[in-house]
């Protein structure tokens, strides 16, 4: 495993529990080429803040950590 997946996955596990807190859930898939491939599980499927906690929230906080990061994308 690279540094940068490790980095992204600790931070994904740091961001977890405040999803699980609202019924929601975070699972990464991968990170390729600059772009990490997360799943968002329960509630955070059909949560109308889903744009806002992706962007606002995951991504701003794994490319403050990890800049080589381009973009978070959901994939369902």
């Amino acid at each position: 495993m690279k540094e940068q997946e490790k980095k992204i996955i600790d931070i994904i596990d740091k961001l977890r529990p405040f999803l699980i807190s609202d019924g929601g859930n975070i699972e990464f898939v991968k990170y390729e080429d600059g772009i990490v491939y997360i799943k968002m599980l329960g509630a955070c499927v059909n949560c109308q803040a889903l744009d806002f906690t992706l962007k606002d929230g995951i991504e701003s906080a794994i490319k403050s950590e990890v800049p080589e990061v381009k973009e978070v994308i959901n994939i369902s």
